[in-house]
């Protein structure tokens, strides 16, 4: 079917995607030093609470780390969803966004000097990257510097939200390829060609490999390390880590993988993100089903993530760059 002959937008997504547009444009009318903690409270404490997100956050939480204390448990029900809704709103939030990223260049990490060299170099790179602190300040960071950043997205079920969604991540940085067989083809013929690719490794993946993720049982997309070994790429986790003041980022590029098999790639990129969530427990979405296939948790009869559902749903799911098509 060509773009002209499509089917009409459904009544229902064209007014969850104006309702949410609506919402979004009265929180831009805000100074950004108050919009994105505005946003924030707003998933904390209306978003979390409707979309069942302080459950799972707490069913998540006492699979992985049971002795955590009740205190701190109920700080993060509503830490993480603040977290999700400042990154939401600071990608909407277009130049004052990337401006201020770039402005700061808080690139760091014992990885920076292998990703200038492999820059330089116009060698590929994959950054692993994960729903942690607000990735998009990653990639905004390191298009600041001049590189060109690419990632992998899913395009939403409501292709009404889409007409607003994909523009704001573009404004981001660029080039963005769509998951399905035009957009995985272009995905590697930039990525050989010397590009940077983000591609996520942090959620549950059904065709995955079976390693350790908070020394539980996790499938784990293979992937980025399965690319990096094809295409002699340089794998580093990168994060933007989201700082005390609540505003501004640090961009951390972490050790690089050394090349070995995807199994051992792979853990060796859980082993990092587990340290960086255990240091900032807040900035990761812990609303994942990380661990959906573990029998017993009180969760396993849900229904999918509210992401997987599209646009009608909570925002912080719809960047998703994890692949799970076969490369």
């Amino acid at each position: 079917m060509t773009q002209g002959d499509e089917e009409p937008i459904p009544l229902a997504d064209r007014l969850s995607s104006g309702a949410f547009r609506l919402l979004v444009g009265l929180f831009l009318l805000m100074p950004y030093r108050r919009r994105v903690p505005a946003m924030g409270w707003t998933f904390a404490h209306v978003v979390a609470p409707l979309a069942g997100w302080r459950r799972r956050i707490r069913d998540n939480l006492a699979l992985a780390c049971p002795d955590l204390a009740p205190a701190q448990v109920r700080r993060l029900t509503r830490a993480v969803p603040d977290n999700a809704g400042r990154a939401l709103i600071e990608i909407y939030s277009g130049t004052e966004f990337t401006a201020r990223v770039g402005a700061e260049d808080r690139l760091s990490g014992p990885g920076l000097p292998a990703l200038e060299q492999a820059a330089a170099a116009g060698r590929p790179v994959i950054l692993a990257c994960a729903h942690f602190g607000n990735y998009d300040a990653m990639r905004a960071a390191l298009a600041a510097r001049g590189w060109k950043v690419g990632a992998l997205y899913r395009p939403m079920n409501n292709r009404a939200f889409n007409r607003h969604y994909v523009p704001a991540i573009e404004a981001i940085a660029q080039p963005l390829f769509p998951r399905g067989r035009a957009g995985l083809a272009g995905m590697l013929r930039f990525l050989k060609g010397g590009g940077m690719l983000c591609l996520g490794f942090d959620q549950y993946d059904r065709h995955g490999a079976t390693l350790r993720f908070f020394s539980l049982p996790s499938q784990t997309v293979l992937t980025p390390a399965e690319l990096a070994l094809r295409y002699h790429a340089l794998l580093v986790p990168v994060a933007g880590i989201r700082q005390p003041d609540g505003l501004s980022f640090r961009v951390e590029v972490g050790e690089p993988v050394a090349p070995s098999n995807p199994e051992t790639m792979m853990q060796a990129l859980n082993d990092d993100l587990e340290g960086l969530v255990r240091a900032h427990m807040d900035q990761w979405f812990w609303v994942h089903r990380r661990w959906k296939d573990l029998s017993g948790r009180p969760d396993a009869d849900d229904p999918p993530d509210l992401g997987a559902q599209g646009p009608s749903a909570a925002p912080p799911e719809t960047v998703s760059l994890a692949p799970r098509e076969g490369l």
